[in-house]
């Protein structure tokens, strides 16, 4: 979610901001914060949403071996189409 990159924001800035119904945003936030990529903080009846950067750092690792195989597939796709076949 862009917005949270930005800045903290509530689950109905987030439904305001994005195509989604709230209770669809409301399933994502819950599987973000499962997944310790966001963290919650009470402010009075609201919940103020933050992405938590070093998951994210973590996510990123991850995910290296697998952006480095399809670069190498994608660039051997683009020889093939080169070369016409």
């Amino acid at each position: 979610m862009g917005i949270l990159r930005d800045h903290p924001a509530t689950a109905g800035e987030l439904a305001d901001a994005l195509p989604i119904a709230r209770p669809g945003v409301s399933r994502h936030l819950r599987v973000m914060r499962e997944a310790g990529l966001v963290e919650v903080r009470q402010d009075a009846q609201r919940r103020i949403y933050s992405l938590r950067p070093e998951a994210l750092v973590e996510v990123d690792e991850w995910l290296e071996d697998y952006r480095a195989l399809w670069q190498n597939r994608l660039g051997a796709l683009h020889t093939e189409i080169a070369r016409g076949k």
